[in-house]
């Protein structure tokens, strides 16, 4: 089985603190649908606690017997975002992402080349920047009996320097998971932690020290409990006295409901606290 990739390192505990806790945006709406031939339909709208509605239409085509999956998009900033996925069909364990975007009022373009490699134990990406630099960024994560070690660079090949370069190491299995990294040039160093306590909790925490900034450590701790199969509730709070509040539930199947809050404990007296919503509709 191949390790995840590197940026998924902490994924479990990362999850866990940042996914599903509704209260980072105002209201969001996605409405998905598939049809018989393959072609799937999504509608996403978002809007935050300062500007408007941001939104868009996606359709997306798979053929899975030769591994072609296309996707279409067009977004609220008048964007039209192409992406042409080549999974296990140049070469098994390989997978080739083809990007476009471009902006009809700017004529603006951009073009992006991901390459992905799976193997039992190791787990490579190359992310090709094509008309911006071009750039590169790549890493690779090599795992063993649960043992993740794993590497990041990014490279501008116009100016041939290194631009970015990160290192991590973790320790998963499926009950927990436990990761350090040390990522913006080696000067940020987070921990993670995650336990899948039994079937209904689950815990994790982080924290992260910034050598270049002050000499404070940010921690953040977050639990989830699993009311039933179709609903759970999520908490967290941070080292500034943030605390974070989510409720998720499938009202029936297709449609699936979220509300989260967040509050500033210590501006319990002042609008300081964010309410949101997640609606999704599925058919």
């Amino acid at each position: 089985m191949a390790p995840p990739a590197f940026s998924d390192i902490a994924k479990p505990s990362l999850d866990l603190l940042n996914k599903d806790f509704y209260h980072t945006a105002a209201a969001t709406l996605e409405v998905k649908s598939k049809a018989p031939n393959g072609v799937a339909f999504t509608v996403k709208g978002k809007s935050d606690h300062k500007s408007g509605i941001n939104g868009q239409l996606e359709a997306k085509y798979t053929d899975k017997p030769t591994g072609l999956t296309l996707t279409q998009a067009w977004t609220t900033f008048n964007a039209l975002d192409t992406k042409v996925e080549l999974d296990n069909t140049i070469a098994n364990g390989l997978k080739a992402e083809v990007l476009t975007q471009f902006l009809p009022a700017s004529k603006n373009t951009g073009a992006k080349l991901n390459l992905h490699f799976r193997q039992p134990n190791f787990h490579g990406r190359a992310f090709f920047d094509l008309l911006k630099g071009p750039t590169f960024n790549g890493d690779l994560t090599v795992g063993h009996e649960g043992f993740l070690v794993g590497a990041e660079v990014g490279y501008d090949v116009t100016s041939a320097k290194i631009t970015r370069y990160a290192a991590g190491l973790g320790y998963s299995v499926p009950e927990y998971t436990a990761a350090i990294t040390a990522s913006n040039n080696l000067s940020v160093f987070s921990a993670s932690y995650y336990h899948k306590v039994n079937s209904q909790v689950e815990a994790g925490a982080k924290t992260t020290w910034d050598a270049k900034g002050t000499s404070a450590v940010s921690l953040e701790v977050g639990s989830k409990y699993k009311l039933d199969s179709l609903a759970f509730v999520k908490a967290k709070i941070n080292n500034a006295g943030i605390a974070a509040l989510a409720y998720n539930q499938v009202l029936r199947p297709g449609v699936t409901i979220g509300l989260g809050v967040s509050i500033e404990t210590q501006r319990l007296n002042e609008s300081a606290h964010k309410f949101g919503a997640s609606f999704t509709f599925e058919g």
